[in-house]
């Protein structure tokens, strides 16, 4: 294989390289992005396992409805843990190139792998971002592929993961119980569970209007809890326009999957969202991706299925649907279309 070109490589450089300009219909527009425009809402999650539990299952639940997004603050993850995280990504992607380089692969089923862009096999436009993918659950199995540089990278990123899914499990509880289903359902659903974490490293652009981080998807797994440092980039598709979440610290923004809509049987919507790029400074954001095992077989929930609200998407396995949409590469915005029941 030959050396791969990461973008940090090409952050320097003062143009965008001819592969990872957008055709001039697909560009971000960012002047089109009203920043007065409402962002999503911001749930106080102190008090879920006490008195205030009802206000914050109503709450959710409005806001998967409405938004598909939200962002939780007194969620129980203690500071420490998150400035940690945040800052031993950034040190990895401090490290020298040859360092970084000993995790790279472009092969897509790699449960601990490098990356650049989404899908280099696939794509014919390159995303300007780089990614550290890993694998997380259960941590036995996969913590010893892990890059043991820098030194304490290990230790943070188990300890982060492991927090991460703990709030996952209680927003999936919450996202249940808003639905009328038992607290425990959409964790059953999911089978035998997966968790995977994406450290994104989004450089300096020169020309930041002409490509993206990561164009406009929906996220394919069941629910994502996004960690982001103090710089924006993130954007939700609402009524049609694009309306920028600006980092709160200390908070985590949450958005339902693909999966979550399935089995909500299409009463909560898989949103679209995409990350753009600056010319000042880079980002570091960091999504837990919480997710159904690969043999885990998902349908709308049949408590949600009746007369007037017949099943909108077929049954399928995991495995069928995240290789759909590896294999669409972001090139279609929503993967769900391929499995609608009629």
């Amino acid at each position: 294989m030959s050396k791969p070109i990461l973008t940090e490589q090409l952050s320097k450089n003062g143009h965008v390289p001819p592969q990872y300009i957008r055709p001039l219909s697909e560009r971000p527009t960012l002047l089109h992005v009203d920043p007065s425009e409402p962002s999503i809402p911001l749930i106080d999650f102190e008090g879920f396992n006490g008195p205030d539990r009802p206000r914050i299952i109503k709450e959710i639940g409005l806001a998967c409805q409405t938004d598909g997004f939200f962002q939780v603050k007194n969620h129980g993850i203690p500071k420490s843990v998150i400035e940690g995280m945040v800052c031993v990504s950034r040190e990895f992607f401090k490290l020298p190139e040859s360092e970084r380089l000993k995790s790279y692969s472009d092969d897509t089923a790699k449960s601990t792998r490098l990356s650049t862009s989404f899908n280099v096999k696939k794509e014919k436009v390159s995303n300007w971002r780089d990614y550290l993918r890993l694998h997380c659950y259960p941590l036995e199995d996969f913590v010893h592929e892990w890059p043991s540089n820098p030194p304490a990278f290990k230790d943070i990123v188990s300890n982060y993961s492991t927090s991460a899914r703990s709030l996952a499990l209680k927003l999936l509880e919450a996202i249940s119980e808003s639905l009328g289903l038992d607290k425990d359902c959409m964790e059953k659903a999911l089978g035998k569970q997966g968790q995977h974490m994406g450290i994104n490293y989004y450089p300096q652009c020169p020309q930041p209007e002409l490509t993206y981080g990561l164009p406009g998807h929906t996220d394919p797994n069941a629910l994502t809890v996004l960690l982001q440092d103090q710089v924006a980039g993130l954007q939700v598709l609402r009524n049609g326009r694009w309306v920028a979440v600006n980092p709160i610290p200390d908070s985590f923004v949450v958005n339902i999957g693909d999966q979550i809509q399935v089995l909500s049987n299409g009463r909560y919507k898989s949103v679209l969202h995409r990350a753009v790029v600056n010319n000042k400074v880079e980002r570091i954001s960091i999504p837990t991706f919480y997710c159904p095992s690969q043999d885990a077989v998902i349908a709308p929930a049949e408590e949600l299925i009746d007369e007037q609200h017949p099943a909108l998407y077929r049954s399928f396995t995991y495995g069928e649907y995240y290789k759909s949409f590896w294999d669409l590469g972001l090139h279609k915005e929503n993967c769900l279309e391929l499995f609608r029941a009629f």
